[in-house]
């Protein structure tokens, strides 16, 4: 120990992706060492990180390249422990509750503390069959979990009756909070996320066709990268929306997106907490989001702060999406109260949220 703080370490599987979890971990990170506490992240591959870290955060991994986790299994628990023995971790953070099949057993004996810290919803396991297992064991063996929804936390608390504490704390902003809201200037409706299919980009793709015939003006801009690209580029111009639709790629710096547009856009067919949505209301931005049953549901308020539609439902999405282009005053009351309840998710207040959990010994 370190004075009366604990050493940490989150276990992730790489920070090299622009992802929520990967950004999450190293937001965390940095936040808790800002804080004092001694940090460090082990990824299991790949030395890159696509985010900073703070200057006391030591980031170290057990493979240069990703391995097949079947045949390395025994060298990946080996060099968990290594890293845990070496630094003397008295906090294991598991970045993904899968992890649990690897970091309690490399800490048998050590007397670490386990916490599971789950980024997807209670129903889905990603395609991993093994997640129901990783679950039950974290649910019994770790010493708190962490989920970002109450709706999550309940789906735990009724399907496992873990031993653990369950606790919700929500993802926090990833930057400070905007001086000022984004100008809504241009007529651009944004979307940010993974190019893949739970994020509904090809139901937007399709909205957006009845969207530009009737605001021919306004583009929408798709930022991301992910398998999913080649797909819908194929939709965007079989639609023949390739002027109207750009698709940027990833972007270290997603603030200015945010600056440039006027309406935010989430088309997800379900999410673990809709991170985007937090940076989205930060800015100020009038949101139209599907009705995911975590995140969404939790993060906004229909009428009050964002336009909730049904799921895979294009009409529905278009015709909310041209409402609030066509209703400025409503846009604006939207973005308002968005920018507002967007405070409630500052990095400081969930620090003291973790903080929390890591004194409870």
């Amino acid at each position: 120990m370190t004075g009366e703080l604990p050493r940490l370490c989150f276990l992730t599987g790489t920070l090299n992706a622009m992802a929520g979890a990967e950004r999450m971990t190293a937001t965390i990170a940095n936040m808790l060492a800002e804080q004092g506490y001694p940090v460090s992240i082990l990824s299991l591959w790949d030395p890159a990180s696509c985010f900073a870290l703070h200057p006391a955060v030591t980031h170290e991994t057990v493979f240069a390249q990703r391995p097949s986790f079947k045949r390395a299994y025994a060298a990946t628990v080996a060099g968990i422990r290594r890293h845990v023995r070496t630094h003397n971790i008295d906090v294991l953070v598991q970045v993904d509750t899968m992890l649990a099949l690897f970091a309690l057993p490399a800490t048998l004996g050590l007397g670490t503390r386990h916490i599971a810290w789950e980024h997807c919803h209670f129903g889905e396991d990603l395609g991993k069959p093994a997640r129901g297992f990783a679950r039950r064991l974290a649910a019994r063996y770790c010493k708190a979990i962490v989920v970002l929804t109450e709706r999550d936390r309940t789906r735990w608390m009724e399907a496992l009756r873990p031993r653990s504490a369950v606790v919700c704390i929500p993802n926090p902003l990833p930057f400070a909070m905007p001086a000022q809201p984004a100008p809504r200037t241009g007529k651009i409706v944004l979307a940010v996320g993974r190019l893949v299919a739970a994020k509904g980009f090809d139901v937007l793709l399709r909205a957006w066709s009845t969207v530009s015939r009737l605001e021919p003006e306004w583009q929408l801009m798709i930022v991301g990268e992910g398998e999913e690209r080649a797909a819908l580029e194929a939709l965007r111009d079989q639609l023949g929306l390739c002027d109207r639709v750009t698709m940027p790629g990833v972007s270290s710096d997603v603030t200015t997106a945010y600056e440039q547009a006027s309406v935010f856009c989430l088309s997800s067919r379900y999410e673990g907490f809709g991170l985007v949505l937090i940076e989205a209301m930060a800015f100020g931005l009038p949101i139209v989001s599907t009705d995911c049953e975590t995140g969404p549901q939790e993060l906004l308020a229909a009428g009050q702060d964002a336009l909730i539609v049904p799921k895979d439902d294009p009409e529905a999405l278009a015709l909310n999406l041209v409402r609030i282009i066509r209703h400025p005053h409503e846009a604006d009351c939207l973005g308002k109260a968005a920018r507002e309840k967007a405070k409630t998710y500052s990095q400081e207040r969930l620090a003291q949220q973790w903080k929390t959990l890591l004194a409870g010994g």
